[in-house]
């Protein structure tokens, strides 16, 4: 699931202070789970900025609403008759809302109030560990389901690199070798074999915009174009 964590409430104020009424649009999906941007950090947030603004004599007016979900336009249409009362919008979704917000209601601005930092876990209670990188060429059935884009330094497809060292990474004595993992891993199943696969050069897929639809819908949507 996507983590996220809130800008900084002082870079916030520098992108909104200029507007007089500000509605701050939370999201119900990944934000609210990994508790960045969910109606409770929307109601947090409205207050930290309201005394904020106080204190600095910087008139303005705040007001929240949390819509299901950011990244479906179907649901950013809750919040349609509320948009026009406003002068800015701020949302704590992540990269993909805040964007989804962006094309549906083009004509006021969006302000992203949250920083989208990973794909990953919940370790604890708001504790959350990087799992994954949406690099497009996964490999995770042949390395024993530990990525080694996230947890390899240098994001090697074929490894260990020379700088392992009694099972640590050479970037640092506290970090697991990747590679030690996986071959640690793939031993335990009896598939070491799988470690001499040699993989090809990752085809980095993100420098153009990407679209995914999953195989039983590309029938219904070939039929349209």
């Amino acid at each position: 699931m996507v983590k996220a964590k809130r800008k900084p409430l002082e870079e916030i104020r520098d992108a909104i202070k200029s507007y007089k009424r500000v509605l701050t649009v939370g999201c119900g999906g990944c934000v609210s789970v990994c508790m960045a941007g969910g109606l409770k950090e929307v109601n947090t947030m409205n207050a930290e900025l309201k005394q904020m603004f106080k204190e600095e004599n910087i008139e303005c007016s705040f007001d929240g609403f949390t819509v299901e979900r950011q990244c479906n336009m179907e649901f950013l249409e809750d919040v349609a008759d509320k948009v026009g009362k406003f002068d800015c919008l701020l949302s704590m979704a992540c990269g993909a809302g805040v964007q989804y917000m962006s094309e549906r209601y083009p004509d006021i601005p969006v302000f992203p109030a949250v920083n989208t930092v990973f794909i990953g876990v919940d370790k604890e209670i708001g504790v959350y560990e990087e799992k994954c990188r949406a690099c497009g060429e996964c490999v995770l059935g042949y390395t024993g389901g530990v990525c080694p884009v996230t947890r390899c330094a240098k994001g090697l497809f074929n490894g260990p690199c020379g700088g392992t060292n009694k099972g640590k990474c050479e970037v640092s004595s506290e970090v697991p070798c990747a590679w030690v993992t996986i071959y640690d891993r793939l031993k335990a199943q009896n598939r070491l074999d799988d470690i001499l696969k040699i993989q090809q050069p990752m085809q980095w897929q993100n420098q153009v915009q990407r679209t995914i639809i999953q195989e039983p819908y590309k029938e219904r949507y070939a039929k349209q174009d």
